[in-house]
């Protein structure tokens, strides 16, 4: 590696995407400060396997300033769909720039050049920041990732579907995020993914048809798909989210129906040296209750 990573701060170690970064980077011999904002995020993020803890705001520079101090690298995802994720992301370049770290990570998006999308377009400033900071840095950029369905999975075992709103047939790739943390721990622990930006995408890109086809195997019955419009959807899920924020997913959401998402399996298979985790696995762990016991099993988006 260019630089001994003893430490990283790691922003979203509470949550249900990033809260997988903790174990892999741990597996690595590496410690994790969180930045948490509450008390209640810090539990989580210790239940998750952080040493150490931080409080600190991404809307407050002077207080990132003092939860990088004595870090080596930062991991940094945006929250979902925020207005101001672009600001935010910049903040922490800038202090990780300022205290001089030795390693940036940053969960991006899928096709961030897809700019009609604001939570695509927010990542892309994120993105031309690290290019420009003189920082050793990765990009990676995950699609759709499987625990979405997470909060999703006890509706359709009750009412035997699985919707979304979009097609049925609209191809979107998947991609478990324990295999992206595991890419993150790659990057924190070695050279290999120095300088570099890479969608990460499991094998394949199933249409929900397919998926409800691998949900009725492992489950034993049929499952059907089924295409609400998006304010039902939305209603059902119980988004946590402000309306600005509904609106950028109900445009994520258009896109899917009118483009779908597909991706590419190989960078992501390069990059872990094995063949990435498969969505019939992960249904599978669903059904035996596994997943449901992993990091923040909140009400679920599309990718953020």
């Amino acid at each position: 590696m260019t630089a001994e990573i003893d430490t990283v701060l790691a922003v979203g170690a509470h949550g249900r995407f990033a809260g997988f970064v903790p174990p892999a980077l741990r597996g690595k011999g590496i410690k994790i400060r969180a930045l948490v904002r509450d008390d209640a995020a810090a539990a989580a993020a210790l239940g998750n396997g952080a040493t150490e803890l931080a409080r600190g705001d991404l809307r407050n520079p002077d207080t990132l300033l003092a939860a990088v101090r004595g870090v080596q690298g930062v991991f940094h995802i945006g929250p979902a769909f925020a207005p101001d994720e672009a600001e935010m992301g910049l903040n922490m370049v800038r202090v990780a720039r300022q205290e001089g770290v030795a390693k940036f990570v940053y969960s991006s998006v899928i096709q961030p050049t897809y700019a009609r999308l604001p939570n695509h377009a927010s990542k892309i400033v994120v993105e031309q920041a690290l290019f420009e900071s003189g920082l050793d840095y990765t990009i990676l950029r995950p699609t759709n990732v499987f625990q979405n369905l997470v909060a999703a999975w006890p509706a359709i075992v009750e009412t035997a579907t699985f919707a979304e709103p979009f097609p049925a047939t609209m191809r979107v790739a998947r991609v478990d995020y324990r295999d992206v943390a595991e890419a993150a721990a790659i990057a924190f622990s070695s050279n290999r993914l120095s300088y570099g930006a890479f969608d990460l995408c499991a094998d394949g890109s199933p249409n929900r048809d397919e998926i409800v086809a691998l949900m009725s195997h492992v489950l034993g019955r049929p499952i059907a798909a089924a295409e609400p419009n998006f304010d039902t959807w939305a209603a059902k899920a119980s988004l946590p989210y402000a309306p600005a924020q509904i609106e950028v997913l109900r445009q994520v959401h258009a896109h899917y129906a009118t483009h779908g998402a597909p991706g590419n399996g190989l960078v992501l298979r390069a990059i872990l040296g094995r063949e990435p985790r498969t969505l019939q696995a992960f249904i599978q762990e669903l059904a035996t209750g596994q997943s449901l016991t992993g990091p923040d099993a909140q009400p679920m988006t599309a990718r953020s």
